[in-house]
């Protein structure tokens, strides 16, 4: 009975998990439509081509949408994971500057809880969920890391 009960408990973390990472990008993509300008000058500040911000706004709803239902999550929340890497060398590169510090810290960290979405999968409750697509990339063995 207690494997059950786990076994439902890491399914609805994974779920809740997926839907945080994914609100987080939701939110920000939707800010940047509705902030275009906003967005087009920080990019600009940053030498970064203001050009690429529509591919930017894509990732981040298209990224975000996938993950939260859980289909193709894996190549989702790979391509956020690197959109999230790119984000923190791009724009919080200042070390001298302990707010850019802690963005550039915490970019990184969701870059990888999205890597770890990565290789183990959306979870049970994800449309990815059927046909074994939530079992990790690599077989998983208690000796390892010993």
């Amino acid at each position: 009975m207690g494997g059950m009960r786990n076994e439902t408990l890491a399914a609805s973390a994974a779920l809740v998990g997926r839907l945080l990472l994914a609100s987080l990008f939701l939110l920000e993509g939707w800010s940047k439509i509705r902030g275009y300008g906003v967005a087009v000058a920080y990019m600009e500040r940053f030498s970064v081509p203001s050009a690429l911000l529509p591919l930017a706004i894509l990732v981040e709803l298209g990224g975000g949408v996938l993950l939260a239902i859980g289909w193709q999550a894996r190549l989702a929340a790979l391509a956020l994971a690197t959109f999230c890497v790119l984000a923190a060398v791009l724009f919080h590169a200042n070390l001298a500057d302990r707010n850019q510090v802690l963005h550039l810290e915490k970019d990184l960290a969701i870059a990888g809880g999205l890597l770890v979405l990565f290789a183990f999968g959306p979870g049970p409750y994800a449309i990815d969920a059927g046909e074994h697509r939530d079992r990790p990339l690599a077989p998983v063995s208690p000796d390892r890391g010993r």
